[in-house]
């Protein structure tokens, strides 16, 4: 099963983070590979006709962004850039290196880090339970 996953929040979708499934706003289920990667093509022209700033992957994970969409962190006491992100998965996975698609890897800035650092790490404190379990 292949999913093209639409996102919108402060992390860009490759990062999968623990909790990246809080982000989805919209999932579109597809049987077949080349049908999931057409609707994908389609979604990322329609987010490159609306933002100017965008990174994509071979992964065929892609992250656009205007960079006044900025949300208040009370925690780092600054603000956090906010993306509009497409990936297409395999069931809920990254694709297999032969279904990356090398045309898809290009960018229009490279997104400016500002990552909440109280936020990262207390994913990083999760993450080390969670292995100590």
């Amino acid at each position: 099963m292949y999913r093209v996953v639409e996102m919108y929040g402060v992390d860009e979708p490759w990062w999968f983070f623990d909790d990246w499934k809080k982000d989805i706003v919209s999932t579109k289920e597809f049987e077949n590979f080349y049908t999931a990667l057409k609707y994908y093509r389609n979604q990322w022209y329609k987010f490159a006709e609306s933002f100017t700033e965008f990174k994509s992957k071979d992964d065929l994970l892609s992250a656009f962004w205007d960079v006044e969409d900025e949300i208040w962190c009370e925690e780092c006491a600054g603000y956090q850039q906010r993306y509009h992100s497409i990936a297409l998965l395999e069931d809920w996975h990254l694709l297999p290196e032969e279904k990356k698609r090398w045309a898809y890897e290009k960018h229009s800035a490279d997104p400016q880090i500002k990552v909440c650092p109280n936020a990262l790490k207390a994913r990083e404190t999760k993450d080390s339970l969670d292995e100590k379990l």
